[in-house]
Order: C-alpha cells, then sequence, then structure tokens
C-alpha cells in the first residue's frame, strides 16, 4: 500500500502533466489523478501546483520527488540485477557425486568449466551415500546406474562399463574362465557387493562370489589384479588405461552387463537456472 502512486506521482513530476504522465503509462489520466489525490491524502501535504496550464511541484513534492527519484531507480536497477542473474550463468552450484568417479570424471571438468564461466562457484561433495537433495540443499548429484529415485528429475550424461579383467600372469598360471560358472574356480577380487553383473541369454543375471581378498577400494582391487592376486570386476575408468597397456585382459566379455547410465538429478520443484543449464550441457558433451 505504501508505494501506491509513486510511479504516478515520479511520471507526474517529470512530465508537468497529468496527460503525459498517463500516456507515459499507458494508463488513463483519471487513473492517475487518483493515485496522486490518495498518496497526497496519505502524505497529509499538497504535492502538485495545479492550473489549467500547467502541473508544479510544491517545495514538499520537490523534497518528496528526489528520494522518490532514488527510490524507483533503485528498483530498476535490482530489476535489471535478477533479471541478469535469471539470464547470465552465475552464482553458486552445490553438487553431490560418487567418489572415485567425481575425482576422476567430475571434478577435472568442473575445473574446465569454471576456466570459462568467471561468475560461478562450485561447492562439491563427494560421498557413494546417495544423499537427500532437498535436505541437503544441493542443486544436484551425479548418479550412476539404475535410478530408483521417481521424485528426481533426470539427464543422461553418459555411460559406464563394467570389465571382467586379471593380469597375464594370472591367467597364465590360473588359466582363463570362459564361462560365468567357471568363476568360482577363481580367486575373486571383491569389492562392497558379494556379487558380480552379467548378462547372459538376453537377461541380467548376478553372480555371488567368493574370495579370499575384500576391499571396498577400486584402487585397491585394481592394484590386486595387477599384482597377479585374481581376477576383478571394476567400472571402466578403474581399468580403461590398463586394459590398454595390456597390464589387465578383459574376460568374459560375451556375458559383460549393458552399459550402465551417468546421469544427473535434480529435484523436480527446482527451476533450471541459466547456471545449472549450462554445467549440466557442459558435462553432457564432456562426459566420456
Amino acid at each position: 500500500m505504501q508505494w501506491e502512486g509513486i510511479s504516478e506521482f515520479v511520471n507526474v513530476a517529470e512530465n508537468e502533466s497529468f496527460t503525459l504522465a498517463a500516456k507515459k503509462m499507458t494508463i488513463s489520466t483519471a487513473q492517475v489523478s487518483r493515485q496522486i489525490s490518495a498518496l497526497e491524502k496519505r502524505l497529509n501535504i499538497k504535492l502538485f501546483y495545479r492550473t489549467t496550464r500547467k502541473v508544479s511541484l510544491t517545495e514538499e513534492g520537490r523534497i518528496f520527488y528526489q528520494h522518490c527519484r532514488g527510490v524507483l531507480d533503485s528498483l530498476q536497477a535490482a530489476e535489471l540485477a535478477i533479471t541478469n542473474f535469471q539470464t547470465k550463468p552465475q552464482g553458486t552450484i552445490k553438487i553431490t557425486t560418487p567418489v572415485t568417479y567425481g575425482e576422476q570424471q567430475v571434478l577435472p571438468l568442473i575445473n574446465n568449466f569454471m576456466l570459462q564461466y568467471k561468475d560461478i562457484e562450485v561447492s562439491a561433495y563427494l560421498s557413494n551415500q546417495q544423499i537427500s537433495l532437498v535436505d541437503g540443499g544441493y542443486d544436484l548429484a551425479i548418479r550412476v546406474g539404475k535410478l530408483t529415485d521417481s521424485t528426481l528429475m533426470a539427464k543422461k550424461l553418459g555411460n559406464r562399463t563394467n570389465f571382467v579383467c586379471a593380469s597375464p600372469e594370472y591367467l597364465n598360471t590360473h588359466g582363463v574362465p570362459h564361462s560365468l560358472s567357471e568363476l568360482n574356480k577363481h580367486s575373486c577380487l571383491l569389492g562392497t557387493l558379494d556379487y558380480w553383473h552379467f548378462k547372459e541369454g538376453g537377461k541380467e543375471k548376478n553372480i555371488r562370489l567368493k574370495g579370499r581378498l575384500r576391499y571396498n577400494s577400486g584402487y585397491g582391487l585394481v592394484d590386486a589384479a595387477l599384482k597377479g592376486l585374481g581376477i576383478v570386476q571394476l567400472p571402466d575408468y578403474y581399468v580403461n588405461t590398463h586394459i590398454e597397456s595390456g597390464e589387465l585382459i578383459t574376460l568374459l566379455d560375451h556375458y559383460r552387463e549393458p552399459e550402465e547410465g551417468v546421469w544427473a538429478v535434480y529435484p523436480q520443484n527446482r527451476h533450471l537456472s541459466p547456471k545449472i543449464r549450462v554445467f549440466v550441457d557442459y558435462l553432457s558433451s564432456n562426459l566420456n
């Protein structure tokens, strides 16, 4: 209520006419007159001298105009600032991502991204737990594999592949498995799960395995495989370079499960601001 009539007052003062002010504001002259009268009544002062030929400010009106002009200028600057904020990528992005995938794939891309977008800040929290985005105040999360939370929106960024592999030394000593049933005769290097994922006869299949070594560290499992301690199943970003160099040999390729999706997920009710949109597009274009 306290802002009513301010725009009308400033326009009349600057145009020295109720009619010209009404045209500029695309409202009726009567409406301008009513707003000014209500403003004068509320302030209990006379703002204008009115004659049939001219409208001019009273002394009180000039003082009031100086303050109102400054207020409107500030409001216009505020509107421009928020408009720019909505159109120009800027601000803080809070993201969570799995630990190893984040370290190897996501964080280097964030660093490259920030070289291009100087007005964006990023806060990344690495965790293998599925953190609540809303409770944690996160803008988005990177998740790998099947999505289970139907309350989130998702955009696919890329894929990852799990490889079963072992060192040439291990295979020379213990032989090469050619079927899933043969795995139980080998030393399997296990992670946090008791089973490995495969595809057989067009269907997904989980094989429960045992082994004398178990780590919750992919790096530790890779090192064990390189040293000939057994066969391992790990995502591509752990083993690709070792496969390319010949240090690890892929096994049971015809049973390899389909690629898993890598996703950017975010709350359904969260508007994708320019900063999030360009960030997600950047990841989508650059993730392997």
